[in-house]
């Protein structure tokens, strides 16, 4: 099938300060997940919490963030982009300090679950703000480059979690996401101007919430998009809650190296979002989609064979997991700019459709992987075959597929 073609222009100039400030606002996520992994077992053993219960705060946190985004994404086109980022840091740091006091596991996990709400404020609205300042083109380049500074949270955090778990204790880790979430009011409320447009602030006085995401869900290409997404997204919290019993239980990987299992592929996410980067200057969005969203399904058929069969061991799954999740880097930014440039007055609600679907998905393809846990790599493999299968189907039938002539 052919790909509906875009005319590509030269790139714009990159604002390197405001790219920083945006990364930090999507990193609220990376953080608040990969700071405390190492941090489970201690946290089941001082609150006297099941291992279930235990996981249940990542849980928690995954519903949180797919909840809120679909308020603060509205907001931002009616209200302007600074405000709900800065109530969102406000609830984050509270919300973080309760978590360090929490005295029992089910506290915990309702801290979470409000932590959650607070910090989804910041990548909400960081991808409407890019979409607010470029084109289609420039939008798919810069969210790349999010994703180099947001890639170094899961590369860092777990560093920084075990480091600050072993010196002070699991509280500790709360605490000093608490202070990020202060830090990052602080930067925005001196730093970041309004970028909403007026026809962007028009549109959203004159529509109830619910009637634009109407009006969205009823665009075929922004369904694909999201559903390509969201699917793809999807791998990766699978991993991220497969990975610390696969690695250090199934595998006998210890706790620190840990970190550097999960820092090499978060290596490997960063680099494909550059590679992307580059071949933007010379391909559409589009045009990589198509290709990217192919290999990752016969990457994910691999990797499941690997994980039945048992051919080539852990290094087999954990070199296949590589370029699984590598995947991410070349489809998230450009389905993100794909959705975004389908209606640009409701980009707001529209990164809060393509997020909370991201994070939904996410949640609901950790959740089966945890059901189906065996000890092995074969429940994961098995959720990430059919997430990334679907994500290619609803590309091209839904945001690839090219429009009818009119008779």
């Amino acid at each position: 099938m052919s790909i509906p073609t875009q005319q590509i222009e030269g790139p714009a100039r990159t604002p390197w300060g405001l790219v920083v400030l945006l990364g930090a606002l999507t990193a609220f996520a990376p953080m608040s997940i990969d700071m405390y992994l190492p941090s489970l077992p201690a946290i089941g053993a001082t609150l006297r919490a099941s291992p279930e219960a235990t996981q249940a705060t990542l849980s928690t946190f995954f519903l949180g963030m797919a909840l809120g985004q679909f308020l603060y994404g509205p907001a931002s086109d009616r209200f302007g982009r600074r405000a709900p980022i800065l109530i969102g840091a406000l609830v984050y740091a509270l919300a973080s300090a309760a978590c360090a006091l929490a005295p029992t596991i089910e506290a915990l996990q309702g801290a979470r679950f409000v932590q959650a709400l607070g910090g989804c404020a910041g990548a909400v609205v960081a991808r409407a703000i890019v979409r607010d300042r470029f084109n289609h083109q420039d939008t798919a380049r810069i969210l790349s480059l999010l994703m180099l500074i947001m890639g170094l949270a899961p590369i860092l955090a777990p560093l920084a979690g075990g480091a600050i778990l072993a010196a002070a204790g699991w509280r500790a880790i709360f605490w000093t996401l608490a202070g990020f979430g202060v830090l990052i009011g602080v930067w925005v409320a001196t730093r970041l101007a309004e970028s909403r447009s007026a026809e962007t602030a028009a549109q959203a006085r004159a529509e109830h919430p619910l009637r634009a995401y109407a009006a969205l869900l009823s665009e075929p290409r922004l369904l694909g998009y999201a559903i390509a997404g969201a699917l793809n997204g999807a791998t990766l919290f699978t991993y991220i809650s497969a990975s610390p019993d696969l690695v250090i239980g199934a595998y006998g990987v210890s706790p620190q190296a840990f970190g550097w299992v999960f820092g090499i592929n978060a290596l490997g996410v960063i680099g494909a979002s550059q590679v992307n980067r580059r071949l933007l200057r010379r391909r559409t969005a589009d045009a990589i989609l198509a290709k990217a969203s192919i290999v990752s399904v016969a990457a994910a058929v691999l990797l499941a064979g690997a994980a039945f069969t048992g051919l080539g061991g852990r290094w087999s799954v954990l070199g296949l997991l590589f370029v699984v999740l590598a995947s991410f880097g070349l489809m998230q930014g450009n389905t993100m700019a794909g959705a975004l440039s389908v209606d640009p007055r409701r980009a707001g609600s529209i990164s809060a459709l393509m997020g909370g679907a991201s994070f939904a998905a996410g949640a609901i393809a950790s959740w089966l992987g945890g059901a189906f846990h065996d000890g092995t790599a074969r429940p994961m493999a098995t959720v990430m075959l059919v997430c990334l299968t679907g994500s290619c189907a609803a590309l091209f039938l839904l945001a690839l597929r090219r429009p009818q002539a009119s008779a």
